[in-house]
């Protein structure tokens, strides 16, 4: 009586196994069984890996890390003049209101750029594949595969040039990355040398038209009060005139300027062939069980 209790209580030991033993032993057995399949997945995902990272364009990455410059606008001055301030607003007073946001989006913009190309004539360098160096012309026939400013302004605005913002500190971080460390570090400095030229050019057209417009309101201005008012507006441009032609950073202020870098930025080998490595790893184990349970499968 004892040993048929003892019996029915190890048959029901065996029946109540946790299944996840055998379902791990089964795993493990599907795994070993295509050990070869698996390794030469691996493998082969880590020798591509390594013929791509050898073979692609190293490139290197220079950096400049920059503070706007905080512009006094003369907008509180065209609020207390009420009706003078919608004088000036229709007769293209162009006034400052001091956002970080303007500077960048001219740093960012596509005119910027293409300006950039154009002055520099990066055309031959950007696209210095498809360039004769001997001859001096595009290696295309067809006028329509020669690459011109668009496709300059496209690949240096999405693949070489980048302008990042700190939200928190307001710094700017403009990034460049060519195959060439010193064009790199190179084009890097004289982007920002050149959105600081073009930004005061802009701030002394801007100041020298509002001079002439509030010296033309002064001459006509009869009540002393309205006088004092274009007065004190007239030196807010002038002083922004004066520091848009004495001052040189006048968009950003460079805090690092960029260094040609020593390492290259990309294509990072190891860690690439390392992942390619895992990723065959996890493709060939999850074949090898898809393949274990075909076969079950069939057999069944």
């Amino acid at each position: 009586m004892s040993q048929g209790v003892q019996s029915e209580d190890i048959t029901e030991g065996n029946s109540t196994m946790p299944p996840n033993d055998s379902e791990l032993r089964t795993i493990l057995d599907a795994l070993w069984f295509d050990k070869w399949l698996i390794a030469t997945i691996a493998f082969s995902s880590m020798l591509a890996a390594f013929a791509y990272a050898f073979n692609a364009t190293e490139l290197y990455r220079a950096e400049v890390q920059l503070a706007p410059v905080a512009s006094k606008g003369t907008e509180g001055l065209l609020n207390q003049l009420g009706g003078l301030g919608g004088l000036a607003s229709l007769a293209g007073l162009a006034v400052s209101n001091g956002n970080n946001s303007d500077l960048l989006a001219v740093l960012k913009s596509r005119d910027f750029a293409r300006d950039f190309i154009a002055e520099q004539n990066l055309l031959p360098v950007l696209f210095h594949r498809d360039w004769d160096t001997t001859a001096r012309k595009w290696k295309f026939t067809d006028p329509k595969k020669v690459p011109d400013l668009r496709d300059g302004v496209k690949r240096f605005t999405e693949d070489i040039m980048s302008v990042v913002e700190d939200k928190r500190t307001g710094l700017v971080l403009l990034t460049v990355e060519w195959e060439n460390p010193r064009l790199a570090s190179e084009w890097a400095n004289l982007l920002v040398e050149r959105v600081n030229d073009a930004t005061r050019q802009r701030a002394v057209v801007d100041a020298q038209t509002n001079v002439s417009y509030l010296q033309q309101q002064l001459a006509a201005a009869s009540v002393v009060t309205l006088q004092q008012s274009i007065g004190r507006l007239l030196d807010g441009e002038l002083q922004k005139l004066m520091v848009a032609r004495g001052r040189k950073e006048f968009a950003f202020r460079v805090i690092d300027r960029a260094e040609v870098p020593k390492w290259r930025s990309s294509p990072k080998r190891a860690r690439l062939v390392a992942t390619a490595g895992i990723v065959g790893l996890t493709l060939g184990m999850l074949l090898a069980c898809v393949r274990q349970v075909l076969l079950r499968r069939r057999s069944v």
